[in-house]
């Protein structure tokens, strides 16, 4: 492709994508209540009609990645043999972690497992038996199945990009399936619709990541909780995150990625210490026993003849899958970016079981926490998902410095969020470099915040919840693109697998190939090998 085509290429990317969200955030702000009720009617709609596709497809995306964890395509790595890892191994996980489910950790990590308690799917509220559904039903929510979903997209990416060549481009890793389709108007589809996907789900948890911030300022200092405030706080963290986005991959977003992991190891191990750790101890044993005895059935139960859990279902389970799915591209190509040099075996289980540990771990602790809190304190189950975190710290020991605690964690996940999206949109939006400008990188960041601030100013919440309803929206045609990208990533990779002989003994001639060649000549030999299995199939 001639460079002339390529700025084409971009300028397309960037153009439809802008116009795309242009157009819903002037909606949005301008007739917020309209536009939140229409996006939540088909939002809605996707949900109660298309559960069973996400339930299976969801479902199929885990058992894919465990048979990759068994399977001799393990053994490839993403990138060249003698590539290594360009992070160690903590700030490797603790980038991925940051980018897909700091905030929402933090703001839903008491809350989740409150709602639940209070009206679980089958069991009568508050009672033992919904803390135990409570916790089974959050570990589901935020265990394999998302981890899944942006673990194949990643892999497809990386795959494609670092083994294979192409530029950093999801529209590339369909390359075996569509060949140079993949160049032209099919292409730059896929490419818009993960920019949209992509700015649409940072812009919700940014304008959320305000509202907590907010919440705790208010709750800590009785700073007034309203959109003056919450303009500072964005205007304050846009800065920092820029800066960050400025210094660079390796410097500003694996740095703030570390504090992350210390300032949330420090916040855990403190609610662990005060809170009822006995409790939690058991609730964690017992809600992990539950989700995985009864893993397969809940994967797949979309309760047809239980209206209750069905309606239930629509608005949390079915809804994640959907939303999980319109975060894909983004923190599936920032994965994507920092797993150079990892083996396919190692990034599998790297990205579906350490997290999914982690999760169990956090909402264990802060989920049991906080319906013990709001056993003895009622009122705590009445406040707001943005200061209910706050409400709970009040109410045990040591709370002023665990509040603090907790709203630099948001502040600092807030900003390694946005620092991702800018680098992933920056990549998006210039042909998949892996150094995008950062005059690129600032002009993405000011219009996310820039979307959040609108979006509050105009219908606070109700603005947020419309644009999260047209995430989920766009996550049903994407979702088929994630189907793609499985297949177009086995067929290459079982492929190469083949004309290298990964078995139990690999072919060791066709490996010393690769591994003494450079990439060109071992992508002459293995089209020769390509050409003679066509010939073979032909009977020639």
């Amino acid at each position: 492709m001639s460079k002339i085509s390529k700025k084409r290429k971009m300028s397309n990317v960037f153009l439809y994508a802008s116009i795309l969200i242009g157009i819903l955030v002037i909606i949005g702000a301008v007739f917020p209540d309209g536009f939140g009720q229409v996006a939540g009617n088909i939002s809605s709609w996707i949900t109660e009609n298309f559960g069973w596709y996400y339930m299976i497809l969801t479902t199929i995306l885990v058992f894919f990645c465990v048979f990759l964890i068994f399977s001799p395509i393990g053994t490839l790595k993403l990138g060249k043999p003698k590539d290594k890892p360009e992070f160690k191994t903590i700030s490797w996980l603790a980038m991925l972690f940051s980018a897909g489910m700091g905030i929402g950790l933090v703001f839903y990590g008491a809350s989740e497992p409150v709602s639940h308690y209070l009206a679980p799917p089958t069991e009568d509220p508050e009672t033992n038996e919904a803390m135990l559904e409570a916790m089974r039903s959050t570990f589901l929510h935020y265990g394999f199945h998302a981890w899944a979903i942006y673990g194949v997209v990643a892999l497809s990416l990386a795959y494609s990009q670092f083994r294979k060549g192409e530029v950093g481009l999801l529209s590339k890793a369909l390359r075996p399936l569509f060949h140079d389709r993949v160049d032209g108007p099919l292409g730059t589809l896929v490419d818009v619709l993960a920019v949209f996907a992509t700015v649409i789900g940072v812009a919700v948890s940014l304008g959320v990541g305000a509202m907590q911030i907010n919440g705790g300022l208010n709750y800590l200092f009785g700073i007034p909780n309203n959109i003056f405030v919450q303009a500072i706080i964005i205007a304050v963290v846009t800065v920092l995150f820029l800066i960050s986005a400025w210094s660079g991959l390796s410097k500003g977003i694996q740095y703030l990625s570390n504090v992350n992991m210390v300032l949330a190891g420090i916040l855990f191990l403190i609610i662990l210490i005060v809170g009822p750790t006995i409790l939690i101890l058991n609730m964690m044993t017992s809600g992990t026993g539950a989700y995985l005895q009864n893993f397969m059935y809940n994967a797949l139960d979309v309760a047809p003849l239980n209206q209750q859990k069905s309606e239930w279902m629509s608005q949390w389970t079915i809804y994640y899958w959907g939303w999980w799915m319109s975060w894909s591209p983004f923190v599936g190509i920032f994965i994507a970016r920092v797993s150079k040099g990892r083996t396919i075996r190692e990034f599998i289980l790297a990205v579906l079981l350490v997290p999914t540990i982690i999760g169990i771990l956090w909402f264990s602790v802060f989920g049991v926490t906080g319906i013990s809190v709001g056993q003895s304190a009622p009122h705590i189950f009445d406040m707001p998902p943005e200061t209910q975190l706050f409400g709970i710290f009040n109410e045990i020991p040591m709370g002023t410095v665990l509040s603090i605690v907790a709203v630099l964690l948001v502040a600092i996940f807030f900003i390694t969020s946005a620092d991702s999206a800018t680098f992933v949109l920056g990549m998006q939006t210039s042909f998949g470099s892996l150094t995008p400008a950062g005059r690129v990188k600032i002009v993405w960041g000011v219009s996310l915040s820039a979307i959040a601030f609108i979006l509050l100013l105009a219908g606070g919440e109700t603005g947020l919840d419309a644009l999260q309803s047209a995430a989920i929206i766009a996550a049903l045609p994407f979702s088929l693109v994630v189907i793609l990208l499985v297949i177009s990533f086995f067929k290459i990779a079982n492929e190469e697998r083949k004309f290298l002989g990964l078995t139990i003994t690999p072919n060791k001639k066709r490996m010393q190939t690769y591994l003494e060649t450079s990439p060109e000549e071992y992508e002459k030999t293995l089209e020769t090998y390509r050409e003679k299995r066509k010939d073979n199939s032909k009977g020639i």
